[in-house]
């Protein structure tokens, strides 16, 4: 079965830039999304967890998306993230989603709550419902408690819309049920240290949060890899990136050190919204060093052709 939309390439999910006193910094939003779009990426997400969604109102969060998709004017397409505790909040981001004329939806379990397979898909069926758009599963149990199961999977597929799913578990398990069971549903990575094993496995496409600020080389690790086919080239890239995967995942400061890294490219993305607090010195200094060995590295073996 065909899917009704193709996922391709890199996906970021777009960090929220906010002014001293919290309020979104749209002006610093349209700069990142321009210049997301300019290094090549192939679509952005909004109302994800990079995004900062989890500290928004419902309303905060389609203010957010429809501003960016009036930013990317049709050159990419956007995801809009529907992932919410309350059902009735996933509903309504996803109406407002098809009303904005979204090209896809970002759809999660409901945090906490830990439904059962039949309980999750009955959810996911019911946000689906109300976007009726191509929908981009997110499957991440260290954040929601649930899984995304094979009954969950098996109910959700009776619906076309059900295209893709980033796959954020890290049990390299679920990559080889996702590519033999459930081919109809298109793989993507959302686990940064393993898109090597993705690619191999026949994924099309990578969320990265830290393509917020390396879009290139990230592009260049799926240039390499699903495009080329050149696994050989495509492992010295992800050799090179992997010290960033550790600087990302260490100490619970993901977002904080992605938008520090937009920072450093001359877009200051502003404070995170409580409970999170931005990096110290040490932590700063860590990310220019990765950055700046990433960037020679890469760009070396890119240009060896």
């Amino acid at each position: 079965m065909t899917p009704l939309f193709q996922f391709e390439g890199i996906y970021t999910p777009v960090v929220t830039p906010h002014y001293a006193d919290g309020s979104v910094n749209f002006d610093t939003l349209a700069n990142v999304v321009a210049h997301l779009i300019d290094r090549g990426v192939h679509g952005l997400i909004t109302g994800g967890s990079t995004g900062e969604n989890y500290a928004q109102t419902v309303a905060e969060r389609v203010e957010i998306a429809r501003f960016t998709k009036e930013q990317i004017k049709g050159r990419v397409p956007l995801v809009m993230g529907t992932g919410a505790m309350l059902t009735d909040d996933s509903v309504a981001l996803a109406t407002a989603g098809r009303e904005m004329g979204a090209d896809a939806i970002l759809l999660a379990s409901p945090p906490y709550a830990v439904p059962t397979d039949r309980e999750n898909a009955l959810n996911a069926l019911a946000i689906d419902k109300a976007a009726n758009l191509p929908v981009m599963l997110y499957n991440y149990p260290h954040r929601t408690g649930t899984m995304m199961g094979e009954e969950f999977l098996d109910r959700v597929g009776r619906s076309r819309n059900f295209c893709g799913i980033k796959e954020s578990s890290g049990d390299i398990n679920r990559v080889h049920l996702l590519a033999r069971d459930y081919p109809h549903i298109q793989m993507g990575c959302g686990m940064d240290d393993q898109a090597l094993e993705f690619f191999a496995w026949g994924s099309r496409f990578w969320v990265c949060g830290g393509s917020n600020f390396l879009p290139d080389e990230h592009i260049a690790l799926y240039q390499a890899c699903a495009i080329e086919g050149n696994f050989d080239k495509g492992r010295r890239i992800m050799s090179a990136m992997m010290p960033l995967m550790r600087v990302l995942e260490q100490g619970g400061k993901f977002i904080q050190t992605i938008k520090y890294g937009v920072t450093l490219n001359g877009m200051d993305t502003g404070p995170m919204r409580a409970p999170l607090k931005g990096l110290n010195k040490d932590d700063k200094r860590a990310l220019e060093q990765v950055v700046r060995v990433l960037k020679t590295t890469i760009a070396n073996i890119q240009a060896e052709g």
